[in-house]
């Protein structure tokens, strides 16, 4: 379908001979269904009904007005300057401006109104995406970029709101105007507008030569954006270990790499829709000395068929006529890459969901007994097989439960699973005896904290961190799990103390912080279950002995899964869990598992706890 059979100033095309359609050739990728597409947009359009009919009557009225303006001059010609008659010229030339004002205020009011609609279309649009991504499992997450999403937050909507603004009453105000414009020339001048006729299928095959590549180029181009801004997104996030390995020109080189594939499809792109305005303009000034010349033949040799004024007004229709033409191809390549842009919005808004279909236990109060009985679950299980096999175990409500063992081993996995992110592939747990998967997710996770190795902090103050817990604690209650995590000593010390606007992820203060922080947030929370992932495997020996102290107030009373690799934190678990390549090896006590002299006490001796 597509064919690039030149390297034009050293740019290699995108599209390649292979992907062309043709004998023994595989067929190009479509730039998606627009049909579907223009649906959704139209659909959200249409919610403001009212003032987008508003639009559209004005948008009638300014192409009425287009019409009637060469009508005058026309008349004006043939009537009054040809014959020398001046007599009423003052009222008819008042009338024509009038027309041209009215042309004027009808485009501003309905360009001002058209832009509110769009505005407020793509409000609801960016609104509807980002409520949507809230709804999405963790595994969706996990296999996309976080700056490939953003891009389509920003980059693809951004390319909806500007075709919105400009394009849809561009569009219907072409096709009126085409429409009136071609009537009026045929009650004129059927010869005139037969003549004028002769340019359209030029354009048409033009248009359709390059419209056939142009859509395939813009998506394409969308999607180089959107690569290009996940890898930038990584990038930054991950700048420490980009510098601690010394990968810097790696990921240059990648930069380069991909913003090289952007630059070369956008020069695509760019190339054949500039290709439609100079195309567009020859065939105008075409149509316009066609005009002129015949018309003026026929002025010339036949008896009042055509008049002077007939020629000046279809001179004007003529530019009238293939100037939308003209917009309508314009905006063409704009419509395509909005739908590009708008296509990669709904397919993630198609997205399934993370469903609820639990309903019974909505107001359910945990006690917070766990059992796993014969779990099984795999990350994928065709290729890699089960993550944790077969495994049970049963902790009572205010007990600790101690996982330890290798990276790898399904430690984490566990918590997981606790929290819903993910479902069972064989097996149960159950939560004070009822199957997890008939509790809803927010009863469930709104009764759940999470301490984890790497704590997380918004851009926002102290205050608002910590209250991030439970949005209704008081400023006296965020203050008061400051202090039973420890963290109250350093927040004062702080410039402006719980006012303290922390950074991108905290980074003004130290990782031990981040993490006294992190337990004082879920206090605050007054969880019945409390999932700590490793929450002092990165802290300093010292800091350790605060987030300890701190974590021991935490864990009082509540049922606490502990990820741990250090010997302070299993210690004072009832029940300690040895995983082993998935599976659930030993479990004890610490007394016990010592006693026992297995797995952890083998661990324990090479010192790794």
């Amino acid at each position: 379908m597509v064919r690039i059979t030149r390297k034009p100033f050293g740019y290699e095309p995108i599209i390649k001979k292979e992907d062309i359609k043709g004998p023994g050739r595989k067929k190009v990728e479509r730039a998606g269904d627009w049909k579907s597409v223009l649906s959704r947009i139209w659909k959200l359009v249409d919610e403001q009904r009212g003032l987008l009919i508003t639009v559209l009557v004005l948008v009638l009225f300014s192409s009425g007005f287009a019409l009637l303006g060469p009508l005058l001059i026309g008349k004006i010609i043939d009537e009054y300057i040809i014959p020398m008659q001046f007599d009423g010229l003052a009222g008819i030339i008042g009338l024509l401006i009038a027309i041209y004002a009215g042309l004027s205020l009808s485009t501003y009011f309905q360009s001002f109104w058209m832009v509110g609609i769009a505005q407020q279309t793509i409000l609801r649009l960016r609104t509807n995406l980002f409520s949507h991504l809230q709804k999405l499992p963790v595994t969706f997450f996990d296999r996309r970029q976080h700056g490939e999403l953003m891009s389509r937050l920003t980059n693809d909507i951004e390319n909806v709101s500007q075709t919105l603004n400009s394009s849809f009453i561009q569009v219907f105000a072409s096709i009126l105007t085409l429409t009136g414009t071609l009537a009026v020339m045929l009650y004129l001048s059927p010869i005139l507008t037969l003549l004028t006729m002769i340019i359209v299928p030029v354009m048409f095959i033009a248009i359709r030569w390059i419209t056939r590549r142009t859509g395939l180029l813009f998506k394409e181009q969308q999607q180089a954006v959107g690569e290009l801004n996940g890898m930038i997104e990584e990038t930054i996030s991950g700048q420490r270990i980009v510098k601690a390995f010394s990968q810097e020109e790696r990921v240059m080189e990648e930069f380069a790499q991909k913003s090289e594939r952007l630059r070369r499809t956008g020069f695509w792109a760019m190339t054949y829709s500039g290709f439609i305005p100079k195309v567009m303009n020859m065939l105008n000034n075409a149509a316009f000395a066609i005009v002129a010349g015949v018309g003026g033949l026929l002025a010339l040799k036949s008896d009042g068929l055509v008049t002077i004024g007939t020629i000046v007004i279809f001179s004007e229709y003529a530019r009238q006529f293939t100037r939308p033409l003209n917009d309508l191809s314009n905006q063409f390549n704009t419509v395509l890459s909005a739908i590009a842009g708008a296509e990669r919005v709904f397919r993630i808004m198609d997205e399934p969901i993370e469903q609820d279909d639990a309903t019974e236990h909505a107001d359910t109060i945990l006690a917070g007994d766990v059992e796993f009985r014969n779990v099984s679950f795999g990350y994928a299980v065709d290729t890699d097989g089960y993550t944790i096999d077969d495994v049970s175990f049963h902790v009572k409500p205010g007990e600790t439960a101690a996982f330890v063992g290798a990276t790898g081993a399904g430690k984490t996995t566990i918590m997981q699973l606790l929290a819903r992110f993910y479902e069972t592939n064989k097996g149960q747990i159950l939560i004070d005896g009822i199957p997890i998967k008939e509790l809803p997710r927010q009863t469930l996770r709104s009764q759940m904290a999470f301490v984890l190795q790497d704590p997380f902090l918004f851009e926002a103050s102290v205050m608002e961190n910590i209250r991030y817990g439970r949005l209704d604690a008081t400023d006296e209650e965020v203050i008061e799990a400051a202090k039973q995590a420890n963290a109250h000593s350093f927040i004062s010390r702080l410039e402006d103390g719980y006012n303290t606007v922390l950074t991108a992820d905290g980074g003004e203060i130290s990782q031990g912080q981040k993490q006294l922080l992190s337990i004082a947030r879920a206090l605050v929370a007054d969880p019945v279950l409390l999932l700590l992932d490793e929450a002092t495997s990165s802290i300093d020996t010292v800091t350790e002995l605060q987030i300890q102290e701190a974590l021991e107030r935490l864990m009082q009373g509540r049922t606490s899964f502990v990820i741990a690799h250090r010997l302070n934190t299993v210690r004072k678990a009832d029940t300690v869990y040895v995983m082993g390549q998935g599976k659930l090896i030993e479990s004890g006590t610490q007394e016990e598992l010592i006693e026992k002299q297995g797995v952890y006490y083998t661990m324990l001796k090479d010192s790794k706890i």
